[in-house]
């Protein structure tokens, strides 16, 4: 999972704790796309209660690969509502990278297009 899908979901733990039940589809979607192995969905599935089922979750997404935020997008068919949320933060930060990328030029430093720049051989 790349860093700006850790950082969505970071920034809306709470609320995805307080709105998403990972007991039924969202685990076995997740398990079926192999995104969580057998022993993922046990621990998660002996979690007390709902809120630390679904922390339990978001700690172990970032670590489970590249697919893994879409395909808790994918999983979230019965909370149409947190999905929609989730998207338009991930578009949110997408369009605030370029400028923070910005901000970690240095001072002075020049920039000049590839058809500027001459190849010595």
């Amino acid at each position: 999972m790349d860093s700006r899908d850790r950082q969505v979901l970071r920034s809306l733990r709470l609320e995805l704790g307080a709105e998403v039940l990972v007991e039924g589809l969202v685990l076995q979607y997740l398990y079926q796309e192999g995104i969580l192995t057998e022993n993922h969905v046990q621990e998660i599935q002996a979690q007390a209660t709902g809120l630390r089922k679904t922390m339990l979750l978001l700690d172990i997404l970032p670590s489970r690969g590249p697919k893994a935020f879409n395909a808790f997008l994918d999983s979230l068919q019965e909370f149409p509502w947190v999905r929609e949320k989730l998207e338009k933060a991930r578009e949110k930060a997408i369009t605030e990278l370029p400028a923070e990328m910005r901000k970690l030029r240095p001072m002075g430093a020049v920039t000049c297009p590839a058809s500027q720049l001459m190849w010595r051989f």
